[in-house]
């Protein structure tokens, strides 16, 4: 992998992350549109690492102010603050143990018969149109401060089905969070910081995977590369991607990726895959 080809991978990661548009996919579309070969898990696992990064230094206040008032109610504290964040934080619970659970039983599938063309063009229309749906149709009236269980258990549910390429981690969350009646902004930031649990758990399964194996010298700078440039790409997308919600739909990234499914669907068609 050239240092180049590192660099537009990690910007791929990092802009597809958190887009609604599914970062596994493009990981797998791109390089072999592009005629190169496959970049390998170390790269996928330094790139993950960046987008992860860079939600917690976005969210680095929030997710401060959730541990530290969750410690609090922990110990007692009336606080409103800190009953507040005793509740997001045992959202975030609920919302993380389907992905924990479907993740270890559907690992190898997902990463070999899982990783196809007609697959990835399915799940890309279907959860398309759902996402356009929501976005329309959905009742959008409450915030995050109004999250209750079942609806974390059903946004992380909805989670869980990320495993399979195409789907979209942020976009099914999204979706699923829309359709429970939370409003864009807070179905997005719920989306966000369900990804830090959700994360620590890929980064420790990625990194149980390459523990028998030597990294070789020559992967540790398109490594590094794809790191930084997933973590700038991924820092900026999180805060436009908020600032475009609060006024705008998100239909177009529905759209998008529709029109990807059914490009694919032609490419694959034509032997291209």
């Amino acid at each position: 992998m050239t240092i180049w080809q590192a660099l537009f991978l990690g910007v791929v990661q990092g802009l597809t992350e958190f887009l609604p548009v599914s970062s596994s996919a493009h990981l797998i579309l791109v390089p072999k549109l592009l005629g190169w070969a496959d970049q390998g898990l170390s790269f996928d696992v330094a790139a993950h690492l960046g987008t992860f990064l860079a939600v917690l230094i976005y969210f680095r206040r929030d997710l401060t102010d959730l541990v530290a008032g969750f410690w609090r109610a922990l110990r007692g504290s009336p606080e409103p603050g800190d009953r507040r964040a005793w509740k997001l934080g045992w959202m975030l619970v609920w919302g993380t143990a389907p992905i924990a659970i479907v993740g270890l039983l559907a690992k190898d599938w997902a990463e070999t018969q899982a990783r196809n063309a007609p697959l990835i063009a399915a799940t890309s229309i279907v959860f398309g149109l759902l996402l356009i749906a929501a976005d329309r149709w959905a009742a959008k009236r409450r915030g995050l401060a109004e999250i209750t269980w079942p609806d974390a258990v059903s946004v992380g549910c909805a989670q869980a089905l990320a495993v399979v390429p195409g789907v979209s981690r942020s976009g099914v969350t999204m979706t699923t969070a829309l359709a429970r009646g939370l409003d864009r902004e807070a179905a997005a930031r719920f989306s966000f910081l369900l990804f830090v649990p959700a994360s620590c758990l890929v980064a420790a399964k990625h990194a149980l995977d390459l523990a028998g194996g030597k990294i070789p010298s020559a992967e540790l700078v398109p490594m590094g590369v794809g790191f930084l440039a997933a973590l700038v790409s991924g820092y900026l997308v999180i805060g436009w991607l908020l600032s475009w919600i609060r006024l705008r739909s998100l239909a177009p990234f529905g759209w998008y990726r529709v029109i990807l499914g059914l490009s694919l669907l032609v490419l694959w068609a034509r032997g291209w895959f």
